[in-house]
């Protein structure tokens, strides 16, 4: 979408009730039909988990909210996506500029090698105009504070990123994307390569940032999605099987498939 736009999004996010809107999404790989037809809407300042069985098409639908996955050598999306009314997929939307507001985070922790820990959380400020340095420290502390990291690196700003233990490294790619204030973010798998504390200090941090961010995050642990989503998409062979809040989804799922995964009885 064109920067002005994205923008305007940033200043009304605030006063968007649905902010997420995917209408018949499908994305390809060659001639391997990986999404099918998946639509859903996502409310401001929830929490959605995706599940389903690995290769079901959950990491490539998240990839398509932030057009990750087009960067793939002969993939394709067709469909509407709509971020705070604003098609992502419109004439003239600027995929590098929707990455910075779409925020993603990986299944590893990557940092940025050779980065200190205060350039890690500014890149995506300055590479957004940002350069007066009182600024930079007040997003930056703004940043590590909601990802409940600023009392650990407080004291040692200017060390790599990289020398921070994997669940602090996760948490600081966490500061990376909310630096520059996403609508969205994305994560695929954020905890699983992480030990049981840092998973616990990530899944706590879910339940503060859906005050001010919206998030999706894919993962294979059904405890995971029940203790922090407030809605669960399942998804099987690239389709959306089903939908809802996530206590029904958990106790009363509405499809047989849904009830057979959940139980463990295929995945």
């Amino acid at each position: 979408m064109p920067a002005d736009n994205f923008e305007r999004e940033k200043a009304i996010v605030n006063l968007q009730h649905e902010i997420l809107n995917v209408d018949n999404l499908h994305a390809w790989f060659g001639d391997f039909h990986a999404v099918k037809g998946v639509s859903l809407a996502v409310q401001q300042g929830q929490v959605v988990a995706l599940i389903g069985p690995s290769g079901c098409g959950k990491s490539t639908f998240i990839r398509c909210i932030n057009r990750l996955h087009e960067e793939v050598p002969g993939a394709r999306v067709q469909g509407r996506v709509t971020i705070g009314g604003q098609d992502i997929y419109g004439r003239g939307a600027d995929p590098v500029r929707i990455r910075r507001y779409v925020g993603m985070v990986f299944q590893k922790p990557n940092p940025f090698p050779g980065l200190s820990i205060f350039e890690n959380v500014a890149v995506g400020l300055k590479l957004g105009g940002i350069s007066k340095r009182t600024v930079l420290d007040e997003q930056v502390e703004r940043a590590l504070r909601q990802a409940a990291l600023w009392e650990e690196v407080k004291d040692k700003l200017r060390q790599p990123g990289t020398s921070l233990s994997g669940g602090q490294q996760q948490r600081l790619c966490i500061a990376r994307a909310l630096a520059v204030e996403p609508p969205v973010i994305l994560m695929d798998e954020p905890t699983s390569a992480l030990d049981p504390i840092s998973t616990a200090k990530i899944e706590d941090l879910l339940h503060e940032l859906k005050k001010s961010v919206t998030i999706l995050i894919v993962t294979h642990n059904m405890q995971q999605a029940s203790r922090v989503s407030d809605k669960t998409a399942f998804f099987l062979l690239g389709e959306l099987i089903e939908y809802g809040e996530t206590s029904q989804i958990f106790t009363n799922p509405a499809r047989p498939k849904t009830e057979e995964y959940i139980t463990g009885r295929f995945g």
